[in-house]
């Protein structure tokens, strides 16, 4: 390892995602000295399949709608479809880093091997072999990298394939196989309707009840329609209740063979598909319940059906993990690190998260509002800075505005967007800063 001369004035973003260019955009608009650092060739995170590791499939799409998915003062191309796809993404990313001219911050195909703290305070950042300094360090390593899967008795000795969803690409995948899909998540049903259409057979096990969101209400894209307070047809009225509502769209679920949901609508990360219920309806997927245990070639479910299978994918979900950091220097809860406002070490001053959050709203506006708080505490100084760190250590804001959601890895830093949102301004208002808003104006 060589080192470089210390950098104490510049402050270390890793990873150039969707929320690591927020990052470095606000650093840059708050006049703050900064180097990114992405191990793969280009910016965009999962949204590249040649980034080796991501969960990405060729069918993906955004499941919040064009109008309301765009980084600030970027919206999306009006020629761009309703849910673009995993391209239009990508080219929208690529696009927004090219605008902003943020490539001249970033240092590519460059993987943090470890980051410590020195004496002082400061981190040093080992890339490449070669350790830099810096003042701060705000880390953006997107959350589907670290995949994580469940074992059932029998396993070991089946004769078909058993993979994670993260290393499925496309639905010739499927072809001549009898498939299992196993968890309903977004990816999850996506790939199961790919199933489902390609498949020689195709089944979805699930553990418990779900709802299934329409991606359109009358025509208007989900997001829209409830952002916008929904624009009933003449003579149409829907139930006031979040539960009611969406059963009265999709209907009864347990016809499809699924269990009847178990918790509130609003008490789970949305599913937004409604392929899958065509999918069901038309017989081309079969529900089964939770896996028992394999028997050679054979699944058996819970419900003590069995089914020939060929292919066994598990979409199950993520691990939060930051391989270079000491896991020491966290808190955790459920595989999940405890943060002010899911940002901020409440005990490493200089340590920052940027989008280990759930919530149910697009991303990349609540990204950049945090990256906002960010790029103000590291510009703090004096007085102001010390209140800030008294904020860290003693502010433990209601962020769930009152909401018991499912008690599963998942959901343990979720937080109601709205109040969410609220809790991050009250920090603006409190320190006097301006919000982010469409009308923003980069000084690029």
């Amino acid at each position: 390892m060589s080192e470089s001369p210390t950098r104490p004035d510049r402050v270390c973003i890793v990873g150039a995602g969707p929320s690591g260019l927020v990052a470095a955009r606000q650093l840059r608009d708050a006049g703050v000295a900064f180097d990114v650092f992405e191990k793969h060739s280009d910016v965009g995170g999962i949204w590249d399949p040649a980034n080796t590791g991501t969960p990405i499939y060729n069918s993906a799409h955004f499941i919040s709608s064009k109008y309301t998915s765009g980084f600030y003062g970027h919206p999306m191309p009006e020629h761009y479809p309703d849910y673009p796809s995993w391209r239009q993404i990508l080219t929208y990313i690529q696009k927004f880093a090219a605008d902003e001219n943020l490539y001249q911050h970033i240092t590519f195909n460059t993987a943090i091997e470890n980051a410590v703290k020195d004496d002082d305070g400061n981190w040093v950042v080992t890339a490449g072999g070669v350790a830099r300094t810096y003042r701060a360090l705000i880390v953006a390593p997107g959350v589907t990298w670290h995949a994580t899967s469940p074992t059932f008795p029998g396993q070991d000795g089946f004769t078909g394939e058993i993979r994670h969803s993260s290393t499925y690409n496309h639905a010739s995948e499927f072809t001549g196989k009898r498939v299992v899909v196993v968890g309903a998540g977004n990816s999850g049903v996506d790939i199961a309707a790919d199933a489902a259409a390609n498949a020689e057979a195709a089944f979805l096990s699930v553990r418990r009840g779900y709802r299934f969101l329409p991606k359109h209400i009358f025509g208007v894209p989900l997001d829209v329609f409830i952002s916008t307070g929904g624009q009933l047809p003449a003579g149409v009225t829907l139930p006031n209740d979040p539960n009611e509502l969406i059963d009265a769209l999709v209907g009864d679920l347990t016809k499809y063979g699924l269990p009847a949901p178990d918790h509130n609508a609003l008490a789970s990360h949305p599913i937004v598909n409604d392929q899958i219920i065509h999918y069901l309806a038309h017989g081309d997927i079969t529900a089964k319940p939770n896996i028992a245990q394999f028997d050679r070639d054979e699944v058996v479910f819970t419900d003590g059906t069995r089914e020939q299978v060929d292919l066994v994918l598990f979409a199950t979900g993520y691990e939060y993990r930051i391989p270079f950091l000491d896991e020491e220097l966290f808190e955790w809860h459920q595989g999940h690190p405890r943060l002010y406002l899911n940002i901020f070490n409440r005990n490493v001053d200089n340590l920052y998260v940027l989008g280990f959050i759930e919530f149910a709203d697009a991303a990349y506006h609540r990204f950049e509002e945090m990256a906002q708080l960010i790029a103000l505490d590291i510009s703090l100084e004096g007085d102001r800075k010390e209140q800030f760190r008294e904020l860290k250590r003693t502010h433990f804001p209601d962020l769930r505005g009152g909401m018991n959601y499912i008690d599963s890895p998942r959901h343990a830093n979720y937080v109601e967007t709205y109040t969410y949102q609220e809790a991050l301004a009250k920090v603006r208002d409190q320190f006097g800063v301006e919000p982010v808003s469409e009308r923003y104006t980069s000084r690029s």
